[in-house]
């Protein structure tokens, strides 16, 4: 039944006995009531109405038709109440995918608070480093270090991703501590390898220059808390995002290198989701909650300058 109009202008007319009281109840001309039920009744094939100078009388056929539509317009008027009372409770499901360390030490702390707030709420977290879709997999929102390049979503920023170089105190004990970029190339490195196979480079920023090196590494793995485990192990100098290793150089665990040339990079962290436009309560009152949560942490917008103690 494609003819929805047909359908209301008949419903309506048979329940008034005219096509101009039905007119008045939707807001249509006689004559636009009238081509709508002789359209419905071209596309049905039969006479709904025998036709007077002063009022309408049902056929047999319509008053037959009238029951059914009677019960599709009503189950029609339950579904769009049905979804308006949707849009007052946020519950449902929402798929979030975030980066393994972000959400383990970001994201997840804020979960129980979300869910006592908006019980109706279910959540599931994936936690994995690869590249995301969100739409063809699905997922609501996506946490991730970078800069998202898909027009098509939604991108909030969450904080700034400030990178660091660290090594283990016992590390720079045994092989001491570098001071410029040709003491550090003879240190071992610890790297992170993309899924792409890609090393990404360490930026230095030299009298004015900026110098990217890709470090030569004895150990590269695919997971960025496993090179900052290496690094607290005494494996090696690795580069992270500063809110990864905070724990670490507030417990004296690794030690901050180079801070004076070693150039912090200009990522962040972003919160993304598909589509602005009718966003399901479920989805919006997350994104306004972890963002408000975020932004309330203070350890996720230190800078550099503010960690030099850490240093060697």
């Amino acid at each position: 039944m494609k003819n929805l109009q047909g359908l209301l202008s008949f419903s309506e007319a048979a329940r008034a006995g005219s096509l101009s009281a039905a007119a008045r109840k939707l807001d249509l001309t006689p004559a636009a009531v009238s081509k709508n039920v002789l359209r419905l009744e071209e596309e049905l094939g039969v006479r709904l109405f025998n036709r007077s100078t002063r009022r309408l009388r049902l056929t047999a056929e319509g008053e037959v038709f009238l029951r059914r539509a009677d019960s599709v317009l009503r189950e029609l008027d339950e579904a769009v109440a049905e979804i308006g009372r949707a849009t007052d409770v946020p519950s449902g499901r929402v798929r979030i995918s975030v980066g393994a360390s972000f959400g383990r030490h970001w994201l997840v702390p804020a979960l129980p608070e979300l869910l006592s707030r908006f019980p109706g709420l279910q959540l599931e977290v994936d936690l994995e480093n690869r590249q995301v879709d969100l739409v063809a997999e699905g997922f609501d929102i996506g946490i991730r270090g970078g800069i998202i390049r898909d027009s098509s979503l939604i991108a909030r920023r969450v904080c700034a991703l400030p990178l660091v170089l660290v090594a283990s105190p016992e590390y720079l004990m045994r092989h001491g501590v570098p001071r410029d970029l040709d003491a550090l190339h003879k240190h071992r490195c610890v790297t992170v390898r993309f899924p792409s196979g890609s090393i990404p480079s360490w930026q230095f920023r030299v009298e004015g220059a900026l110098i990217e090196q890709t470090p030569s590494a004895q150990l590269a793995v695919t997971e960025p808390e496993a090179a900052v485990d290496l690094a607290v192990a005494g494996a090696g100098v690795t580069q992270a995002g500063l809110h990864h290793v905070l724990p670490y150089l507030r417990s004296g665990r690794l030690k901050l290198l180079l801070s004076g040339i070693h150039a912090p990079g200009e990522r962040e962290i972003v919160l993304h989701y598909p589509h602005r436009q009718y966003l399901a309560p479920r989805v919006r009152v997350t994104v306004d909650y972890l963002l408000q949560y975020f932004a309330v942490a203070t350890d996720l917008h230190l800078r550099v300058s503010e960690v030099q103690q850490y240093a060697a």
